[in-house]
């Protein structure tokens, strides 16, 4: 079996900093967007997945330690906001909450297809929320949910997201809809509809649009 910390290029002794920055140093290098359309990019993907893996081996390893020398017979982490099991998740939650938005994607995107669970679609839809993206989030949060329909957190942010949906039909916002935003408090129906009054308020008055102006 290959060394994980090998993998990583740090020593056994490593801080859990340290450990983060090379995984998080070797995953941008290594990021499947570098090499699109690139006769490298399988070598590099398989690259990524040796990475991951060798991260979540570390993680393992000293989870463990930590629960045998804890009288509470389990670690911190092996419940909480990093549900997945994958304690990268929780290092991608910090990037979010220090609002490091594409930090935290680079990350998410470096993670096998096969791994992506209810709490990274939670988490991708929370990147997808900030940057403004709302139907993508709403789609994510949804996956989230029907993924763990018992995890209140997920389904708090999607009821929001919901509800801000519905808010801004009622209110005629058009929702997700960029041909609807608002400039200075006057969208374009509202001058095309202040035009019409116009002109038929000067018909009334016996000339036209451009002679009352």
């Amino acid at each position: 079996m290959t060394d994980p910390y090998q993998v990583l290029g740090v020593s056994p002794n490593a801080s859990d900093e340290q450990i983060k920055n090379a995984y998080r140093e070797l995953a941008r290098k290594y990021h499947p967007d570098n090499y699109a359309n690139n006769p490298l990019a399988d070598l590099a993907q398989e690259k990524m997945k040796e990475i991951n893996e060798a991260y979540d081996q570390i993680q393992r390893q000293r989870k463990q330690q930590q629960s045998y020398s804890s009288q509470g017979g389990y670690s911190r982490q092996s419940y909480g906001s990093a549900q997945s099991g994958y304690s990268q998740f929780a290092d991608i939650r910090q990037l979010l909450n220090a609002n490091r938005t594409s930090d935290a994607e680079e990350l998410l995107e470096g993670i096998p297809q096969h791994r992506r669970d209810a709490e990274w679609y939670y988490l991708r839809g929370r990147v997808f929320y900030v940057r403004g993206w709302l139907d993508q989030a709403y789609s994510c949060y949804a996956r989230a949910v029907q993924m763990n329909p018992s995890n209140s957190e997920y389904q708090s942010a999607l009821n929001q997201l919901m509800w801000q949906r519905n808010t801004g039909r009622a209110a005629g916002n058009g929702y997700g809809d960029y041909r609807n935003v608002q400039y200075g408090g006057c969208s374009g129906c509202d001058m095309c509809t202040g035009l019409m009054c116009a002109d038929c308020c000067c018909e009334c008055m016996g000339g036209d649009l451009i002679s009352c102006c």
